[in-house]
């Protein structure tokens, strides 16, 4: 028996087209018992109707149809133009290995010929399903440059935001992600995507922010066939179909259109620009801002029908300069990643620029940590043994760094403790003063404020040893 695709359905809608209905009824009853959702069309009318409802993941098409404007074949090749990512099964009781090989040449998945084992249905199915869904990953892997699909950190606020998305993912409700740009609002948008009963389906992002008005309306409903002269586009809210749409930026979406999302968000219904047709969707919304939305509310900027909608489950992203514990382990991660995209050996990075980059306000926040790590692998100099030092990281990190960290010795001093430490320091600035004065120990003594004998002490205690002249002394340091 072939392995049960049951659970699936959300993001699973197939739409079988043939001609006798008791051929129809007995795919829609194997595919019904696999947890699937069924659609039917006897004609090319119907077909061309149905998709217009709503693009369904996969099409099983008979050949010959009977009392239709379009054969099968016909319709392959308007799918195939038109929704060149939806996968096509073609069945047919009349066919020969000459139809096959044209059908598969047209661009349908596989052939099946009447009568069939329903075993053999199931199988190439789950098949094709699971090909069109490796097919929308590796899209949204190649379209989404650097993207993450973890939360990394251990900070009391990640862990709490770990745990309400273990609480909220599995449930379908709608989710607002609120924090400062950069912090990583749509890992956690995808996170929930991934810990929910939708994860096999689409997980489909847009920024409000980056369009025009008029081009967001047509991004998120799509528009029919003509409109402006092309051909009939399909919006976000069809594509996310049974999984997950994520809207980032929400407080920059005209008025208008928020009003559309509202009804879109009750109905579950919505019409494409310049259409009338009413398409039924099956969607859940995660939305984003860095904007204060109970302000943007209370000034007209956010509608508050939707804000309500929205902010189910609030979830908040703390600044990465208030849960600065979680830096190394994003480092750690970002430094392996840009390595290996990157072909160059992964360095370490010493304490001193660790101590750095904990240091710095971050106004990035994430993401500019990542690209930060990219920088850093591609210009420190040193040998890949090496470690990283402070004084490698970015122009706008070491600018802000305190000096102690930019000495040659930085490295070494954030390992020790405060007394150690302080002998270090002691005997390098010593030695930098007495080399300064030529091993003058009466200039040196004089300019730092000590007594010469105590100097002389000082000196012998830290290993710097002077000539028996009392006035000059031979500049060398102890080697332990």
């Amino acid at each position: 028996m072939a392995s049960s695709i049951k659970d699936k359905s959300l993001s699973n809608d197939i739409l079988v087209v043939d001609d006798e209905t008791d051929i129809r009824l007995l795919i829609k009853g194997i595919l019904n018992d696999e947890g699937l959702m069924v659609r039917e069309a006897g004609n090319s009318d119907e077909t061309l109707k149905a998709i217009a409802l709503r693009k369904p993941n996969l099409v099983i098409l008979d050949i010959w149809l009977n009392n239709s404007t379009m054969d099968g074949m016909e319709i392959l090749k308007h799918i195939r133009k038109e929704y060149p990512d939806t996968p096509v099964i073609m069945i047919s009781g009349h066919g020969n290995i000459q139809t096959a090989v044209e059908a598969i040449k047209i661009g349908a998945y596989d052939f099946i010929e009447k009568p069939f084992k329903s075993d053999r249905l199931i199988l190439q199915v789950q098949h094709a399903l699971d090909a069109a869904r490796l097919r929308r990953e590796n899209l949204e892997l190649k379209t989404r440059v650097g993207g993450e699909n973890d939360l990394i950190g251990k900070s009391p606020e990640i862990n709490q935001i770990r745990q309400i998305i273990e609480r909220v993912a599995p449930t379908g409700s709608r989710v607002m992600i609120s924090g400062p740009s950069g912090v990583g609002k749509e890992i956690v948008a995808r996170v929930l995507h991934k810990n929910s009963r939708r994860a096999n389906g689409s997980f489909v992002a847009i920024n409000c922010a980056t369009m025009q008005p008029e081009q967001l309306e047509i991004e998120l409903f799509g528009t029919e066939y003509g409109i402006n002269g092309g051909a009939r586009k399909v919006g976000v809210f069809e594509q996310a179909h049974g999984g997950t749409l994520y809207l980032d930026e929400i407080s920059d979406m005209p008025n208008e259109t928020q009003g559309k999302i509202v009804r879109v968000l009750q109905e579950q219904v919505f019409t494409r620009v310049g259409g009338n047709t009413r398409v039924e969707v099956d969607v859940r919304v995660i939305a984003s801002s860095s904007s204060d939305l109970q302000a943007e509310v209370q000034i007209g900027r956010v509608r508050q029908d939707l804000y309500y909608r929205l902010s189910v489950v609030p979830i908040k992203i703390p600044a990465l300069c208030d849960r600065r514990e979680d830096i190394p382990l994003l480092v750690e991660h970002f430094l392996a990643r840009a390595s290996e995209v990157s072909g160059i050996a992964v360095r370490r990075l010493g304490d001193d620029a660790m101590a750095a980059l904990q240091a710095y306000a971050w106004p990035g926040n994430v993401r500019q940590l990542r690209n930060a790590m990219e920088w850093v692998v591609i210009m420190a100099t040193g040998e890949a043994t090496d470690p990283i030092r402070a004084d490698m990281l970015p122009p706008e990190i070491t600018s802000s760094t305190p000096s102690v960290l930019r000495w040659e010795k930085g490295g070494e001093i954030m390992g020790l403790p405060l007394r150690d430490a302080r002998e270090m320091f002691e005997r390098e600035y010593l030695l930098a003063q007495v080399t300064r004065f030529g091993g003058n120990i009466s200039r040196t003594a004089n300019f730092i404020g000590m007594e010469r004998s105590a100097l002389h002490r000082k000196l012998k205690l830290l290993g710097v040893h002077g000539s028996s002249n009392e006035n000059h002394a031979v500049v060398s340091e102890k080697i332990n």
